[in-house]
């Protein structure tokens, strides 16, 4: 990419400096040049000693200055001559060259860093020295939005997310997979959630009304600090997985709203199976019809309301309270009785999550 970068550049100066100008690497290969012929020569192994210091030598004729902002520069530039307008256009090549390559590194590097502190790929003792290196603000705070496209587009919803946030100083979106990418937003401190839900709805339906794309998205919590990033893209991912169990209806999913759900979605499978067992001792959840479900459903939606519910369904209350009753024989469960309630509500939670068996994280 650098060569791409300094040629670019190389090219636009040509016409205002009447002699052969281009950059070398440490192995004294040209990799940029105003004299496209010369790119990719190999000069001699004299050239390379540019690399020893910071001082100008002169070869065959060239002129040759290193720039870069570590330690040990990696590229030097040329320019064709010795004289003092040489050494002028060397001064002002390295400085421009050098600016730009710093400022391409930031923002290159800044993406794959924060890439790494997600996925965590990245020891966290060296999160903090890298941030430092790469000028990162880490007193801000932060969330991540996992977005996951569920169905193919033409357009590269990549390409629409980052216009969406186009101020790569403050959020990243990163490409993970065919299918997800990972906003990560700088939110003012103690944000609503309710405020985040909104911002994921603005994408979902920038994605789905213009370029007819269903998507998901999960919201991490808000968090302070870049190693704490890593997180709430967990917690992101959560939210996808859980949602895609328990709400199933919904495209988009905070973390901070899974409630029991995300409590479920943490338990062995092995202790969900004793649980299940325990609470049905009289017989499987698998007994219960279809009707039966959706009656316990709709009561559950009326908050244990008799009445309210039998007017729900259109049914008579006694015809209700007979369903309520054929549950508890069946189960020995009484749905009217609060503890009991709670506990078959959670029941069939378990039963939906050990039925999806889910990706854990």
């Amino acid at each position: 990419m650098s060569n791409r970068l300094f040629q670019g550049i190389v090219h636009q100066l040509t016409d205002s400096i009447d002699r052969t100008i281009g950059v070398i690497d440490e192995s004294g290969t040209i990799i940029s040049c105003s004299e496209l012929g010369k790119i990719g020569e190999v000069l001699s192994t004299e050239v390379t000693a540019v690399f020893s210091g910071s001082d100008v030598i002169s070869v065959d004729g060239y002129s040759y200055k290193p720039f870069g902002a570590r330690m040990h520069p990696e590229y030097a530039v040329f320019v064709s001559g010795d004289d003092d307008l040489a050494m002028k256009y060397l001064s002002m090549l390295a400085v421009t060259l050098s600016s730009i390559k710093q400022y391409y590194d930031e923002k290159y590097d800044r993406a794959n860093f924060i890439k790494n502190v997600i996925l965590d790929n990245i020891l966290p003792g060296d999160i903090y020295l890298k941030a430092r290196e790469l000028h990162f603000n880490n007193d801000v705070s932060r969330v991540v939005i996992l977005i996951r496209i569920t169905e193919h587009i033409d357009i590269s919803a990549y390409d629409i997310i980052q216009n969406l946030f186009p101020d790569k100083t403050k959020d990243f979106v990163i490409n993970l997979n065919e299918t997800d990418i990972a906003l990560i937003k700088e939110v003012k401190p103690n944000i609503d959630t309710k405020d985040l839900e909104k911002l994921a709805r603005s994408i979902a339906d920038g994605l789905g009304t213009e370029f007819y794309s269903h998507v998901l998205v999960g919201i991490g919590t808000t968090v302070e600090g870049i190693k704490d990033l890593a997180r709430s893209f967990r917690e992101a991912q959560v939210s996808l997985e859980v949602g895609k169990v328990f709400d199933t209806e919904k495209s988009i999913v905070s973390y901070d709203n899974l409630g029991i759900a995300r409590l479920i979605y943490q338990l062995p499978t092995t202790l969900c199976d004793m649980f299940l067992k325990e609470v049905f001792k009289r017989g499987s959840i698998d007994n219960l019809d279809q009707e039966t479900l959706f009656t316990i459903q709709k009561f559950f939606e009326n908050n244990l309301n008799v009445s309210e519910t039998s007017r729900k369904l259109f049914v008579h209350r006694n015809t209700l309270v007979y369903r309520l009753e054929k549950i508890k024989k069946l189960t020995g469960l009484d749905l009217r009785e609060f503890d009991d309630a709670i506990v078959f509500k959670v029941a069939l939670m378990v039963k939906k999550y050990l039925d999806s068996n889910p990706v854990k994280y």
